[in-house]
């Protein structure tokens, strides 16, 4: 089974969390380890965060195999060639173990308080088309010029190249409709489904599919993934208690047993045997890598666990 965990950055997780969270995910055998690129609300949010591509650059130099990436980018923070740049930096520390996850952008608050303009959504995604292709063509293109509505790149020439051939992998998340299949029918290597049942999954994934053949490509070429948080335990009591360290640190929640009914729509939730049951669900709607986001940022013992009880006995 392909799993990685993901962290949301701007939860106030210290240097010195992530690098044991990094340090325990790769002994116990993770693919690799995301985060969210995000800035928060500034005076409105008491939590901290830090820039998610300098945090990466310093995992690449502190690791040794595991896959580092965001979970995603908004093309609003960088210029595509700024971003190509960076991107490209830090698969050259890793020794070839970045991949980059782009979107649209979606928090408008993060945007006022850092001084970022926020187009509307429709913009947003028309940025999101161009930047996809000017990160392909600089990573792939020896030499070439883009006149878009958004950048203009004149005689653009990409020194160094990425270490991965023939580039880092480009992963483009979302529920899957019309635009993002296209987008990802075009420019994608992986398409990432946020949140849904096994149904909904194995939806998305089909138009995604159908999306790529009917651009003439391989829909086989494309890895299809599912991002989903977990809470587990050996036992009912166990797995309860971590929720409610989760449930105490966002003081949007509501009551305990609402907040329980909302996430276990399609979260990994429970002890040991019921998270085996629910992954093994969604690998039979057609998920291929799990990109497991964890919330407990002092509880190794939690990754542990999964990697162990529930990750080994599923193969």
């Amino acid at each position: 089974m392909r799993w990685c965990l993901m962290l949301e950055g701007q939860e106030g997780v210290t240097w010195d969390q992530w690098l044991a969270i990094a340090k325990t995910c790769e002994r116990v055998g993770a693919e690799g380890i995301f985060t969210s690129d995000h800035y928060g609300e500034g005076a409105n949010d008491p939590r901290g965060s830090a820039d998610a591509w300098t945090l990466l650059s310093a995992l690449a130099a502190r690791t040794e195999r595991l896959r580092l990436g965001t979970m995603v980018s908004p093309v609003t923070f960088r210029l595509p060639g700024v971003l190509t740049k960076i991107v490209t930096t830090v698969d050259h520390v890793s020794r070839g173990r970045v991949e980059l996850g782009l979107g649209a952008g979606w928090w408008e608050g993060e945007h006022r308080a850092h001084g970022i303009p926020f187009p509307p959504t429709g913009e947003r995604f028309s940025m999101l088309e161009e930047h996809l292709e000017i990160v392909h063509r600089m990573w792939s293109d020896d030499r070439f010029s883009f006149e878009g509505r958004f950048t203009n790149l004149e005689d653009s020439r990409l020194r160094p190249k990425p270490v991965q051939r023939p580039h880092p992998p480009i992963v483009i998340g979302g529920k899957g409709g019309a635009r993002i299949a296209r987008l990802v029918a075009r420019w994608g290597d992986e398409f990432n489904r946020v949140g849904g049942t096994p149904q909904e999954v194995r939806e998305a994934f089909d138009r995604v599919r159908d999306a790529a053949a009917a651009a003439g490509r391989d829909p086989g070429s494309l890895t299809m993934s599912f991002m989903t948080w977990f809470v587990i335990g050996r036992t009912d009591r166990e797995w309860r208690d971590r929720a409610r360290v989760v449930h105490a640190a966002d003081p949007s929640a509501g009551p305990f047993d609402r907040y329980l009914e909302d996430i276990s729509r399609d979260c990994v939730l429970g002890t040991v045997d019921q998270a085996i049951d629910t992954i093994g669900r969604y690998r039979d709607a057609g998920v291929e890598r799990f990109i497991l986001n964890d919330e407990l940022f002092d509880d190794l013992e939690h990754i542990e666990l999964l990697a162990d009880d529930v990750v080994a006995p599923l193969g």
